[in-house]
C-alpha cells in the first residue's frame, strides 16, 4: 500500500505526462531535458522519490518507483531513462560512508548523480585517494547531474590489481563534483536522444578515498528495504522504462487508427480490420504480460528486502531474466506498432518513430542482452552463476 508521499508524486507525474508527450519532439532535437521541464520534475518529487524520508524523500516502495517510471517513458522514453538515472541517485551515494551521504543531502535533497558502470577508468593509489585517468560512455544526464562517477580498475604497480577470491581485476568506483569532469558531446545516437548520455572524461584527477565506493558489491549505509541490493533495483527501474516506451507507442497506434487512417491501396479503415485487430490485441497482451511479470518480480524483491535482506542477492537470475523478457516483449510490441502504422511513421515528425528509435536503442543495454536468460537458466540447474562477470 502506497505511503501519502508516494500517492503524491505518482499522481504529479500522471499530471505531468501529457504536457512532456507534448513536447517529445523538443526533447529529442534538444538531446537532454529542457531546464524548465528538470525543474518540473524535481517539484514532483522524482529525484528524492528513493531518498529517505529523514533527508527530505519520499522513500517511495519498489511498485510506485516502476509506475512512476513507466508512466513517464510512456510519455517520452527519454524523459522516463532520465529520470529512472537521476532517481536512483541516493542509492549510489548509499555505497559512501553514511558520514559523506549526510553530507551530500545536506543542502538539500534533489542531488543529482552520473556516470559509467563500466571500468573504463584506471585509479593509482596517492595518499588520501587515488589518481584517476578516464573517458566513460553513456552517462546520461551529465549536463544537469552534480556529481559524475566512473568505474575503474584498481592499478597495482602499472598492472590491474587481482582480487585473490575472484581472480577478477578489483574495481571501484570515483566519484568527483560535476565541475571536476570534462563532458564529451557524443550523444549522436539513433534513440533516447534527449537523455544526453554523453561521454565524461578525467585526466589524472584526484579522488579521496572516501569519494570512492564499490558498485556492485558495495554494502548500503542507510538500512531500509530500497537500499538492499541496489543493482537489483537498477535493473527493475529499467524494465519499467521499457513497458513505458512499449504502452505509449501503442497508445499513438490506438490513436491513428481511431483517427480513421487507412493504408494505402486498403478498402477499408485499419482500426476495421480483423487482421489489424488480432496484431493490436497481441501487442496489448504482451505488453500486460511484461508488465505483470516486472511487478511481480519486483514484489518478491521488496518482500525480501523487508523480510530477509541477506537473501535479496538469490533473485538476481530471475530479475535479469524478467528484464531480457520484458525487453523483448517491449520491442515486438513498438515493431508491431510501427508496422502497423504504414510509411507516415518513417517520418521524424512521427511520434512512432520516435517510440521505434527509443526502443531500440534500449535493447541494445548490456543489462538487457538475451544472455541473462543464461543466468536464470544456470540457477534453475543449481549452477554458480557469476552474476556480475
Amino acid at each position: 500500500m502506497k505511503n501519502e508521499h508516494a500517492a503524491k508524486v505518482l499522481q504529479a507525474v500522471r499530471d505531468l505526462a501529457p504536457a512532456i508527450n507534448a513536447r517529445s519532439a523538443e526533447i529529442d532535437a534538444a538531446r537532454r531535458l529542457p531546464p524548465d521541464l528538470l525543474g518540473e520534475l524535481k517539484a514532483a518529487g522524482c529525484f528524492r522519490m528513493f531518498l529517505p524520508r529523514s533527508h527530505g524523500g519520499h522513500e517511495v516502495d519498489m511498485r510506485t518507483g516502476m509506475e512512476v517510471l513507466e508512466a513517464l517513458a510512456r510519455a517520452d522514453g527519454a524523459t522516463g531513462w532520465t529520470v529512472m538515472i537521476g532517481s536512483e541517485s541516493p542509492h549510489l551515494f548509499a555505497l559512501l560512508s553514511r558520514e559523506r551521504f549526510d553530507a551530500v543531502y545536506a543542502a538539500g535533497p534533489d542531488v543529482i548523480i552520473g556516470g559509467g558502470f563500466n571500468a573504463q577508468g584506471e585509479a593509482h593509489e596517492a595518499e588520501g585517494g587515488y589518481r584517476v585517468t578516464g573517458r566513460w560512455s553513456f552517462a546520461s544526464g551529465c549536463e544537469h547531474a552534480s556529481y559524475l562517477f566512473g568505474n575503474c580498475v584498481l592499478m597495482d604497480g602499472g598492472r590491474p590489481r587481482i582480487n585473490a577470491a575472484t581472480g577478477a581485476p578489483e574495481m571501484r568506483g570515483m566519484l568527483f563534483p560535476a565541475s571536476e569532469v570534462r563532458v564529451l558531446d557524443t550523444w549522436s545516437v539513433l534513440g533516447l536522444r534527449g537523455t544526453g548520455s554523453h561521454d565524461i572524461a578525467v585526466e589524472g584527477a584526484f579522488c579521496p578515498a572516501e569519494s570512492s565506493f564499490d558498485i556492485f558489491n558495495g554494502r548500503s549505509t542507510v538500512p531500509i528495504p530500497g537500499f538492499v541490493a541496489p543493482v537489483l533495483h537498477f535493473v527493475l527501474h529499467m524494465g519499467a522504462v521499457g513497458v513505458g516506451i512499449a504502452q505509449g507507442a501503442l497508445d499513438d497506434m490506438v490513436t491513428l487508427a481511431r483517427s480513421g487512417k487507412k493504408r494505402l491501396y486498403a478498402r477499408a479503415e485499419l482500426a476495421d480490420s480483423p487482421l489489424f485487430q488480432v496484431h493490436l490485441g497481441r501487442a496489448e497482451m504482451n505488453v500486460r504480460a511484461a508488465r505483470a511479470l516486472l511487478r511481480e518480480t519486483g514484489d518478491e524483491l521488496w518482500a525480501t528486502c523487508v523480510n530477509d535482506p541477506a537473501a535479496a542477492a538469490a533473485l538476481a537470475p530471475r530479475i535479469s531474466g524478467a528484464l531480457a523478457w520484458a525487453t523483448e516483449a517491449a520491442v515486438r510490441t513498438v515493431d508491431a506498432c510501427y508496422q502497423a502504422a504504414g510509411g507516415g511513421a518513417a517520418r521524424d515528425v512521427s511520434p512512432m518513430q520516435r517510440r521505434f528509435r527509443d526502443i531500440h536503442t534500449f535493447s541494445q543495454h548490456a543489462a538487457a542482452a538475451e544472455g541473462w536468460f543464461g543466468q536464470t537458466g544456470a540457477s534453475l540447474l543449481g549452477h554458480a552463476t557469476g552474476f556480475w562477470t
